[in-house]
């Protein structure tokens, strides 16, 4: 089950990423090992994040973050799944359900960043239909010091929508004036 970040996943959330390998966490961008962190994003009324749930244990995080400014049009995906729900189709399911609030939330194009060696994440959003955006070349550090390259890919919605309204099933989807 897919729920919207609350209060009371704080304690499951934290310890879903206490429970992260190591490396794991060099891939995101927050500082999830501090219980603040997490507390802080439920506070805020989640915003447009969510929990995978097995009963009162997450399995899985995603959020979509609205860039600001100039990019307010544009959302960044942050979705990671706990290594023993890994390959269970479980990060599909969370993608697919925060790309399609993200156009409940009227962003016009969402992106993804991936280290270019993660294929099966490739895949997955490849799948979903985003496209490659860019690749940057030694953009991370590892926790072993090691850089790694850094892919964007991204998905149009705007332009999703315009090919489906085109074959008419925007109006079979609910969203005639997308």
């Amino acid at each position: 089950m897919i729920a919207r970040l609350d209060p009371e996943h704080v304690e499951a959330l934290t310890r879903f990423f206490d429970e992260l390998p190591t490396g794991d966490l060099t891939f995101i961008k927050e500082d999830v090992t501090d219980p603040a962190t997490i507390r802080s994003w439920a506070a805020e009324g989640a915003g447009l994040r969510w929990v995978a749930l097995d009963g009162a244990t997450v399995t899985g995080y995603v959020a979509v973050r609205p860039l600001t400014g100039w990019s307010d049009h544009v959302g960044e995906i942050r979705l990671v799944v706990h290594p023993a729900h890994r390959r269970t189709g479980l990060g599909r399911e969370l993608a697919r359900h925060a790309l399609a609030r993200s156009v409940e939330a009227g962003l016009a194009k969402v992106v993804v960043e991936l280290v270019a060696d993660q294929e099966h994440a490739l895949a997955m959003f490849t799948a979903l239909g985003f496209t490659g955006e860019a690749l940057l070349r030694d953009h991370i550090r590892d926790r072993d010091g090691r850089f790694r390259d850094l892919v964007m890919l991204a998905h149009d919605v705007d332009g999703t929508w315009s090919g489906m309204r085109a074959v008419g099933l925007a109006d079979e989807l609910g969203r005639e004036n997308a």
